[in-house]
Formats: structure tokens, C-alpha cells, sequence
């Protein structure tokens, strides 16, 4: 009896309509959510009819988001064919009259991963991809903001300010285009650096080093069965959060529904001896750093609650 390993794969079809139909459902979302930045970003209140200039504007935004999302869940796609591991297409997530346009993109791995390298390979690809991908479009977003004194006086109905917090590698970026900005004068962002800002949000997020999240499979190729414990520390300072910023509070209960439903143990590999190489411990590192470069603890809070 010969025992193939890994062993042969069997892939099951995707049901490639569906994936499509996810894409362009999420352009929509993501191009009139971009419509929306790009008139905050005018300080256009008003709702005029929507042209095709507003919809190229727009498009510069969501085809932004989407190549930032996608790359990210590509990075894990050709990971796990790289390992022969059977995995899904990525699925987009629409998201109408949200501020993103949409909740993100996922794939579903289809079986068990067969050793320690290919966790660490499949969790740590998307998290880079998409770093690469927004670096760039940060600094060009950043380029085309523009620099404002910051909104005075009464707000016009419905419409409410909101500061982003800026992560480590934002405050650089910015730096970089801007230089040192004087406390009279704000950053009116591009729809292109949102964009941007929230890839890097979403990079920070996907790297907490919890269960089934990017930096959870890290943690557990690193760590083995104590990345547990990291789990639950993680969950706390998750929790921790939730009271300095209200924007956690979703992220916070996602991450408890996660922990309840699939439990707080990473799933094993199938052989859990083969060896982390030292190659592998110092990328675990540069994921480490990236999470620090992309995080922040107050993403977004209303001016309102700044004391404005």
C-alpha cells in the first residue's frame, strides 16, 4: 500500500457565477460609497443627480477597495494552490449605505491544512498582498487630499464629521506628501487615500492574533497550542478597546461570535511536527511590525464626541 502526501486533491468546482455576481454587486456598493466620499471630500452637502463624472469619481474609490480586498484574499487563493490545498474563489461582501460599501472579501478553505509551513504561508500571504497594494494607493490619495482648516460652526442637517484615527504608517505617508501640519489645519482626504486607510485597517484587523483570523494562523504556526492563550489575550485587548473607541464594539462582538461558535483553539494541522523554518519566524516578525504600522485605536469617531 502506498500512502501519496499530501495527499491528491480533489477540487470542487466553484460556482464562478456567484463569485461574479458578489464582484459586481460589491463595485456597485463600493462606487456609491465613493460618490458620497468624493462629495464629503468637495464639501458637496447636497445630493445632485448622479452623472457620469460622479461616477468616474467613484469608481476611483471602489476600484481602490477592491483591488486592496482582493489582492488580500488572492494572496491566501494562491498560497493554498501553491499547496494544493482545495479553497474557494474569494467571495466579496456588498455592503449598501455603509461608509465602506462593503464588509470585506473572504475564502472558504475547503480541507485540513497538512503542516505548520503551509498555515504560516496561507495566513501571512493575504495580510502582505494587500499591504503592497495600499502603500501606494495611500500615497497617492494622499496626493490628491487636500489640506483644510478644520469644519467650523454648525453642521448642515444629516451630515456628521467623523475623524479618522491614523495608524503609525499613515502619519509617515502623510508626513511624507504633507510635511508637519499646523494644529489650524486638517487632512480633507481623498476618496482614493480612504480607500487606502481602510485597507490598512482591515490589514490590522485580519492580523490579531485570534483563532481563525490571519494573524490567529500565524500565531498558531509559531506558537502550536499555546497561540490559546494568545486567543484569549487577544479577545481582551479586542474588549479593551471597545472602551476606548466605540468603532470596536462591532469588530469586538464579530470576534466574540467567532470565538463561540468555532471555539477559541486554532483546528490542527495534520502533521503537527514538521518544524517552523527560522526564515518563517523572522516574516512572523514583519507581520508583527505591519500590524503596528496599520493599527490604530480609534478608527473613526464623530467630531462631536471630540469635543469639536
Amino acid at each position: 500500500m502506498v500512502e501519496l502526501w499530501p495527499p491528491p486533491v480533489v477540487r470542487r468546482k466553484d460556482r464562478v457565477w456567484l463569485h461574479v455576481l458578489l464582484v459586481l454587486l460589491t463595485l456597485v456598493t463600493t462606487t456609491l460609497a465613493g460618490v458620497d466620499h468624493y462629495l464629503a471630500f468637495r464639501n458637496t452637502f447636497a445630493t445632485p443627480s448622479l452623472s457620469l463624472a460622479l461616477v468616474v469619481h467613484g469608481l476611483a474609490y471602489s476600484l481602490t477597495i477592491l483591488a486592496i480586498l482582493g489582492a488580500h484574499e488572492m494572496g491566501h487563493y494562491v498560497a493554498c494552490r501553491r499547496y494544493g490545498i482545495d479553497a474557494t474563489l474569494p467571495f466579496f461582501l456588498p455592503a449598501p449605505f455603509i461608509l465602506t460599501g462593503t464588509f470585506g472579501a473572504v475564502i472558504r478553505i475547503r480541507q485540513p491544512i497538512f503542516h505548520k509551513s503551509a498555515l504560516f504561508d496561507i495566513g501571512i500571504a493575504g495580510p502582505i498582498a494587500g499591504f503592497v497594494i495600499a502603500v501606494p494607493a495611500l500615497l497617492l490619495g494622499l496626493h490628491w487630499s487636500t489640506v483644510t482648516p478644520p469644519p467650523s460652526g454648525p453642521l448642515p442637517p444629516n451630515v456628521v464629521w467623523l475623524s479618522l484615527g491614523e495608524p503609525l504608517l499613515f502619519k509617515f505617508a502623510s508626513w511624507l506628501v504633507w510635511g508637519p501640519l499646523p494644529d489650524s489645519l486638517s487632512l480633507n482626504m481623498h476618496p482614493v487615500a480612504f480607500a487606502a486607510w481602510f485597507g490598512l485597517l482591515m490589514t490590522a484587523l485580519n492580523l490579531f492574533p485570534i483563532a481563525q483570523l490571519d494573524g490567529g494562523h500565524i500565531s498558531y504556526a509559531v506558537f502550536g497550542r499555546r497561540a490559546t492563550w494568545i486567543t484569549y489575550a487577544g479577545f481582551l485587548v479586542a474588549l479593551s478597546l471597545s472602551l476606548v473607541s466605540y468603532s470596536w464594539v462591532f469588530w469586538t462582538v464579530t470576534i466574540a461570535a467567532m470565538l463561540f461558535m468555532a471555539g477559541p483553539r486554532h483546528p490542527p494541522v495534520v502533521d503537527e511536527d514538521m518544524p517552523l523554518s527560522p526564515g518563517r519566524r523572522w516574516l512572523a516578525l514583519a507581520a508583527l511590525i505591519i500590524f503596528a504600522l496599520c493599527f490604530t485605536p480609534a478608527p473613526i469617531q464623530p467630531m462631536d464626541l471630540l469635543g469639536r
